[in-house]
């Protein structure tokens, strides 16, 4: 398998060494466990290294963002501290995917640095990492304009530029932003622009923006073995462990493999795992060789049921007796999706993988759908008669399994006689006193009616489940009325732009939810008039979100969001300072 976002297209006789990449970048791919390029790596890599732009008409899943950041990250001038690369992604979190990748891609380059630019994100963050310079900012096209009219980016040196996912930048109401950037860039940068479709304005915009770039098509055919059944779980970030602790309780597996993102969070959930009472092991980059060794074959031989990992330190990991994987974390990109899973279901048995979704994360469940061409279907999380069920059917097993120790049962059966005809008490109550000194303090069965109460606590809409956010909220392309969510009061809000400005109410959601950072469901109805909008937006909006609305721009234009003098909600508006008594 090859790497970030891949497909099954690679070239079989090309390697990354055959691409003229740097002899540091080629270091870190080998750390990563990256064998061969992709199709589209492979394909766009050598005209970037020697300067032609591109156009690559490629899905998410096919491995574009390697195609882009290996070759500027081995033609970056470390000594130069003015912005050398920019790329512009459509969304926060597709900025800060990318800026994971080139920090993991130059891992072995020192002194290079990588800036993310978004809306959400405060402005004095950004600008004391500018002050001190930055080779690659990765940005969504609102903030990046915000910065070049407040004069606090420079980019007279730029030497690339990326435009990702350029369509669905143009769908958001970016195009007017994005011209404007590219045409405040020196003409003899090199550009590399990405894009799933090519509708007329991106063909206008290559044409006149683009010098002779070459041009590449890959049809992405990343796909999963047909014998892993795969299924996701919608939680909020909280209530993983429980979720986690029930299913392995439910679920009958062999091995399993728990995959996050972080190395400390595989240590941590090892450790939580083993104090429910879990065989579990952690690995990670920082586990010695050794180390890692002794675990796997721990794994193999049943001496350990969970390994909790990364996905690098799982790379080449191959056990039978995996029965299952676990995506405590959903991983960023589909490569990483499908390599994960394709530790079970080996040697032609069946596997199992189960995904944790939080709601803000339901965004990368379509993106895995769409580039797997693989439907995941939902899974509930195990009831408290579930967990019982199984509890009393392992319970059985326990009892049945110690009643064939014939001579250990023989020397007991003698001691419970005594006791019964000394103390007069029933052969069942005896038996009964003993489950109890063998279960310990920790309760058999799980109380159905706490566990109810305790659900429905956990089931109240959360605003943050984990930090980061979500891709902006954006609506599925032709969703013309996002509907607001019932629990919370709303309010109607006026948007400087309207009819005239050719907005359509996709562009408003993507806009708002991206910089605000509010989510899809915030919204309610928008009515686009001729030179304004009304928009349904959270009564009670924070007073951090009106900070970050306040830049934001759509088709180019500052959008002024101000509460709507004729709603009848009055209260709407930025939080008021409260009054001191003198």
């Amino acid at each position: 398998m090859s790497n970030d976002e891949n497909d099954d297209t690679s070239t079989p006789e090309v390697t990354f060494a055959d691409l003229g990449l740097s002899d540091k970048v080629l270091k870190a791919l080998a750390d990563v466990g990256y064998e061969k390029p992709s199709a589209i790596q492979a394909a766009t890599i050598p005209p970037l290294l020697a300067g032609r732009d591109v156009v690559g008409l490629a899905q998410t899943g096919t491995g574009k963002t390697a195609a882009f950041a290996l070759p500027i990250l081995s033609r970056l001038d470390l000594a130069q501290k003015k912005p050398q690369a920019l790329v512009l992604a459509p969304t926060r979190e597709l900025a800060l995917q990318v800026c994971e990748a080139f920090e993991k891609y130059a891992a072995h380059i020192k002194g290079v640095h990588v800036l993310p630019v978004y809306g959400g994100q405060a402005y004095g963050v950004q600008l004391s990492a500018l002050r001190r310079g930055v080779h690659v900012v990765v940005g969504t096209p609102g903030r990046i304009m915000d910065h070049l009219e407040k004069g606090t980016l420079d980019l007279t040196e730029l030497r690339f530029l990326v435009l990702d996912e350029a369509d669905e930048m143009l769908n958001m109401g970016f195009a007017d932003d994005v011209e404007t950037i590219l045409a405040d860039t020196p003409d003899d940068k090199n550009v590399a622009l990405f894009s799933a479709t090519m509708p007329a304005q991106i063909r206008r915009i290559s044409k006149q923006y683009l010098n002779n770039p070459e041009e590449i098509t890959v049809k992405n055919k990343t796909s999963t073995a047909p014998n892993i059944t795969q299924r996701y779980l919608l939680v909020s970030y909280p209530q993983k462990i429980d979720a986690l602790t029930r299913i392995l309780e439910v679920e009958n597996f062999e091995g399993m493999i728990v995959f996050v993102r972080t190395k400390s969070e595989t240590e941590m959930l090892a450790e939580k795992l083993r104090a429910r009472g879990f065989s579990a092991a952690a690995i990670n980059g920082d586990v010695a060789q050794a180390q890692r060794e002794r675990t796997v074959n721990q794994l193999k031989s049943g001496k350990l049921d969970i390994l909790v990992a990364t996905d690098v330190a799982a790379r080449g990991l191959d056990v039978e007796r995996i029965s299952h994987v676990v995506n405590y974390d959903i991983p960023t990109d589909t490569e990483s999706y499908v390599h994960r899973i394709g530790r079970t279901g080996r040697a032609g048995r069946s596997g199992d993988a189960i995904s944790f979704v939080t709601p803000r994360e339901r965004y990368l469940l379509k993106q895995i759908e769409k580039a797997t061409r693989s439907p995941l279907n939902q899974m509930q999380l195990p009831t408290a008669d579930d967990v019982n069920a199984t509890r009393l059917s392992r319970f059985d097993d326990a009892i049945t399994a110690a009643l064939e120790q014939t001579s250990r049962i023989d020397r007991f059966r003698d001691i419970i006689e005594h006791y019964v005809r000394e103390h007069d008490v029933p052969e069942t109550d005896v038996a009964a006193a003993l489950a109890v000194v063998a279960q310990g303090d920790t309760p058999l069965l799980i109380d159905p009616a706490a566990d109810a109460r305790q659900q429905q606590r956990d089931d109240r809409p959360v605003r943050n489940d984990r930090p980061g956010g979500d891709r902006g909220g954006r609506p599925e392309r032709g969703e013309r009325r996002p509907r607001g969510r019932s629990d919370v009061p709303m309010a109607t809000y006026r948007i400087a732009v309207g009819k005239r400005h050719k907005v359509e109410p996709r562009q408003i959601v993507g806009a708002i939810a991206n910089e605000g950072g509010l989510s899809r469901g915030d919204f309610g109805h928008i009515d686009i008039r001729g030179d304004h909008s009304l928009v349904e937006l959270p009564a009670d909006l924070p007073g951090g979100a009106w900070d970050k609305l306040r830049g934001t721009r759509i088709s180019g234009k500052l959008i002024e969001l101000t509460p709507d003098a004729g709603s009848p909600s009055s209260n709407a508006g930025p939080p008021r300072k409260p009054r001191h008594k003198d």
